[in-house]
């Protein structure tokens, strides 16, 4: 009896310290987002609010105007995944699984774009936007990202296509199944973990991006939450409450996210165990 419970505290007990350190910034910045700027920087850091502030997030609403941010983030990102995971699937389709000339090297040259740093491409990114007339509008910056993100979702979907065995092509060949069909109904569905992985992974960074924000978009009706919580900030910033409010509701689409996803990711490891026999 108490070898198995020295067992399990030597199992959970570590597990749990990890639960706790992860959540525990959650956890802070949710009080955070309650308190009041005495609290926060002073009298209550890390408790517990003294008083619950429900007009932080009031603020949050109507002085921020959220809501506008919000969509415009959402927009976004949700664009950046859908072309990132269209184009990535069928590049990477296509590298892995058929037979043509410059298969490898076009495969080599876009995997190489993940050594090239952002910094040093902004200002011919700034005028190949401002040359194809992409200023202020969502494109400005979904474009940009999807480009950034493709070298990453290749590799992924690159090793996903070739852990499958080629005689599921050969069975729907003979089946009569085109090559589109058998990449939309027979291929895709098989690396469902993979653009689960994909696309939480490029979903994260549009939502988080802030740079090429910055530069490519100066309407306010189209800022997104980053660059909306750099307005708040300096327009602001003696509401560290509501602005704690602000970044409260912005990290609820990203938990949501994974957790949707959460279960393909899990389903990554085994996904070449779905296909045999």
């Amino acid at each position: 009896m108490f070898k198995r419970l020295a067992s399990r505290a030597l199992t959970y007990g570590p597990l749990s310290f990890f639960l706790l350190v992860s959540l525990y910034p959650l956890v802070w910045l949710l009080f955070y987002s309650f308190k009041d700027n005495e609290e926060i920087f002073s009298t209550n850091v890390f408790g517990i609010p003294n008083e619950w502030r429900l007009e932080n997030y009031s603020n949050a609403f109507g002085v921020f105007d959220i809501v506008a941010y919000f969509k415009n983030s959402l927009i976004v990102s949700i664009g950046t995944v859908i072309f990132t995971v269209i184009l990535a699937l069928m590049f990477s389709y296509a590298a892995a699984r058929m037979r043509w000339r410059f298969a490898n090297a076009s495969r080599i040259y876009m995997t190489s774009g993940m050594f090239i740093p952002m910094q040093i491409i902004l200002i011919p990114l700034l005028i190949l936007v401002r040359d194809m007339h992409l200023q202020n509008s969502y494109f400005a910056v979904i474009v940009p990202y999807v480009a950034f993100q493709l070298s990453f979702a290749t590799i992924i979907f690159y090793a996903f296509f070739r852990s499958l065995p080629y005689e599921i092509e050969e069975s729907a060949a003979i089946d009569g199944a085109s090559i589109y069909t058998t990449f939309f109904r027979i291929m895709v569905p098989l690396v469902k973990p993979a653009i689960a992985s994909v696309s939480i992974f490029v979903f994260l960074f549009a939502w988080n991006e802030f740079l090429v924000a910055l530069i490519m978009i100066s309407d306010n009706a189209l800022k997104t939450l980053p660059l909306g919580l750099l307005y708040f900030q300096t327009q602001f910033g003696s509401d560290w409450g509501a602005m704690g409010a602000v970044m409260v509701i912005s990290t609820i689409p990203t938990i949501l996210v994974y957790l949707l996803f959460s279960e393909q990711i899990e389903k990554a490891l085994t996904v070449s165990s779905a296909v045999k026999g």
